[in-house]
């Protein structure tokens, strides 16, 4: 169908991130959505989640909210019975943010965008349950059915959306995402301190930050410990699992959990190097976050890492604790200003400002 035109446009997003987590997800629906609202103030938006999630996440994106009125059944809500309240408030677009459209937008006459972030539980399905793979995949082939329009973010993601859901490339468009402005700030001196008395951080440490599961392979970072001078120590900030267990720990191998947003730039910002040797990512904003904060990056090759780190990052396999601890070894004892300046330079295509004009302009065509 039609894109409806300027005038006629009013949008609705999925908003279930937005006021449910905390990084990740939650931080790219809000910057986008804070993004959309500062660039153009006058276009009619409306947020629907299932529930009213946390007050402070919410109160993050001030814009109109419609929340599911049941007491029970809100993914149901979500997964198709909001098409009647998006119908109902004369919603002309809805932007799924984080992989998933309501079944029946479609047939209501609504224009469907959705934002795909990975593929993972297609590419890599031995990191799910296979219950979760199915219910995964269920959803994804729907939002297939409804989508008008896809944003992948990255060249990584929009090849496995054209290969694993055999999307035609002319329905996909890529649209890189940003981290949250706090990172883009240096943090105080007080804010410095206090993340050193709280955690204990050693004065020279190698960063990883992200759920500490086995596709992130912290095991990698952990190993490559060993071949580095006995100051230089690790730390994880990030969920808990039971991987994280697995770990061999050491006095030099610190797990960071539950650490507040406001702190964790002082983190980034007092470390040496930040290291992310994920097996598979479907872009990596952790990366970003470091390179803002003035640190020089390894990632792992074979995803999409390099989009995120650029050239002046180095990489290696996600199998070589070797190579992991030389690339380490090579930054911690070189000057890494221009290299630093240089990737903060290539990071600017990322900003929100850019993103949040791209989404409109994809709103606007027809």
């Amino acid at each position: 169908m039609e894109q409806p035109r300027k005038k006629e446009l009013k949008i609705g997003f999925d908003a279930k991130r937005i006021v449910r987590n905390r990084t990740g997800l939650g931080n790219y629906c809000r910057t986008l959505v804070n993004g959309i609202h500062a660039e153009e103030p006058g276009l009619d938006i409306t947020l629907y989640a299932p529930d009213r999630g946390a007050d402070d996440l919410r109160e993050q994106v001030a814009l109109p909210y419609r929340y599911c009125s049941w007491a029970v059944g809100r993914s149901l809500w979500r997964a198709r019975w909001m098409v009647k309240d998006l119908k109902r408030d004369g919603i002309t677009l809805f932007h799924g943010l984080s992989g998933e459209l309501p079944s029946g937008l479609r047939r209501a006459g609504i224009w469907g965008i959705v934002t795909i972030h990975d593929l993972i539980f297609l590419r890599h399905p031995e990191y799910y349950k296979p219950i979760d793979r199915w219910l995964y995949e269920r959803k994804f082939r729907s939002t297939l059915r409804e989508a008008d329009l896809i944003i992948a973010i990255s060249e990584c993601t929009k090849r496995d959306i054209m290969e694993l859901g055999g999307v035609s490339e002319d329905k996909i468009r890529v649209v890189y995402q940003d981290c949250g402005t706090l990172f883009k700030r240096r943090a105080t001196e007080e804010e410095l301190a206090e993340a050193r008395r709280a955690y204990d951080l050693p004065p020279r440490y190698v960063l990883q930050v992200g759920t500490v599961e086995e596709r992130k392979n912290a095991a990698l970072a952990v190993e490559a410990l060993r071949d580095l001078p006995t100051d230089v120590h690790l730390v994880l900030v990030g969920r808990p699992t039971k991987y994280a267990d697995s770990l061999h720990r050491s006095s030099r191998v610190h797990l960071l959990s539950g650490v507040p947003t406001r702190l964790l730039p002082a983190i980034y910002q007092q470390a040496a190097v930040f290291v992310y040797p994920s097996r598979y990512e479907g872009f990596g904003i952790p990366i970003i976050e470091a390179i803002h904060s003035g640190l020089p990056v390894v990632a792992a090759t074979g995803s999409c890492l390099e989009e995120a780190g650029g050239p002046d990052s180095l990489y290696v396999s996600p199998d070589d604790p070797h190579g992991l601890a030389n690339a380490i070894g090579e930054l911690l004892g070189s000057d890494n200003a221009e290299r630093v300046r240089r990737s903060q330079e290539y990071v600017k295509r990322f900003e929100g400002s850019r993103m949040a004009r791209r989404v409109i302009e994809l709103y606007r065509e027809g």
